[in-house]
């Protein structure tokens, strides 16, 4: 078996979430079947797709085995998320429909696919994974981490890692700081879209009038550094497939914070702790008490080593070479 992972991850691209989740399990499948990373031939059995654009879809014009792709990205997510989402969104039913099968990354984003959208094609539900043992605590990142941002060791720092749009809830996160003055906020991520970002101007805008114990590195090279130096992830999101993210976060044992998602509960249960909207947002789930004891929930990240993904990824690909 023979399979080509077909991914567009040039540019600002590369720091997308489909990108990461595919390399992922590019790794994890590398030494335990033949896969190749965007090669240019077509001998393959099987050609992966994770995202679509000019190139990947004339490689899928043009290839005669089995087409998958991974639905990282559906019409919901780019609400909120891009600037003029009626620009692309019509796309996505006709394109997916052009693939033998689908994978799903969450069993709410099989729903959006076959009820919503009503794809016609057959629909798997695959989480995205990672490599667990890639994720640790490291306390020499830990300090150099809050040293370069004047962070001390007795403050607690409050990280999120995600694009600056209103799905990802930036407008939280900066009322969230001002509402705890005492804590330090970090966001980790930018703007890979550009000026295509959703609300990019306005969000700029209130980034640059936010309290000042809210901190905005933009990208990093080591995402391990600052989830090192954090003492919680919080993530305000709208809206997920399966979050990368939240993945590493739990991996480097960080207890999370998250917004009430129906694809937070059916990915991580009772394992992190929930609010509603800003204004549910209390002092008290900052209490190290409370935190320590969601600390110890971080396990429920096992689940989705990419070891495991990879085997539920090389049964399907059996299976659909046997059909």
């Amino acid at each position: 078996m023979k399979v080509n992972f077909v991914v567009e991850d040039f540019g600002a691209f590369k720091y997308l979430g489909c990108a990461t989740a595919a390399k992922n399990l590019y790794k994890g499948l590398s030494g335990k079947i033949k896969v190749a990373w965007n090669e240019k031939t077509y001998n393959f059995d099987i050609a992966h797709f994770h995202t679509f654009g000019p190139s990947s879809m004339l490689y899928a014009k043009r290839f005669k085995g089995v087409k998958i792709i991974t639905a990282h990205s559906t019409p919901n997510l780019n609400i909120q998320n891009i600037a003029l989402p009626f620009l692309v969104n019509w796309i996505y039913k006709p394109l997916y429909n052009r693939f033998d099968h689908i994978i799903a990354v969450s069993n709410k984003c099989k729903r959006e696919l076959m009820e919503e959208m009503r794809i016609k094609k057959d629909v798997t539900t695959i989480y995205n994974g990672i490599d667990t043992k890639a994720f640790k605590p490291d306390n020499t990142k830990r300090k150099t981490f809050r040293d370069r941002y004047g962070i001390n060791e007795d403050e607690i720092l409050v990280l999120t890692v995600a694009q600056r749009t209103p799905r990802k809830g930036v407008y939280d996160f900066l009322e969230t700081a001002k509402r705890f003055p005492d804590l330090k906020f970090v966001w980790i991520g930018g703007f890979p879209y550009g000026g295509f970002s959703k609300e990019y101007l306005k969000i700029k805008r209130a980034i640059e009038k936010r309290s000042s114990n809210a901190i905005f590195p933009g990208f990093i090279e080591d995402i391990t550094e600052a989830y090192s130096a954090a003492d919680v992830f919080f993530m305000p999101s709208y809206a997920e497939g399966h979050s990368i993210v939240m993945l590493e976060a739990l991996a480097m044992q960080l207890p999370v914070i998250a917004r009430d998602l129906e694809e937070f509960r059916e990915a991580f249960d009772d394992s992190i702790i929930y609010f509603k909207n800003v204004e549910n947002i209390t002092e008290d789930m900052f209490d190290g008490k409370l935190l320590d004891e969601y600390r110890k929930k971080t396990r429920v990240v096992e689940k989705f080593d990419i070891e495991k993904i990879t085997i539920q990824h090389i049964e399907l690909y059996e299976n659909l070479l046997q059909d």
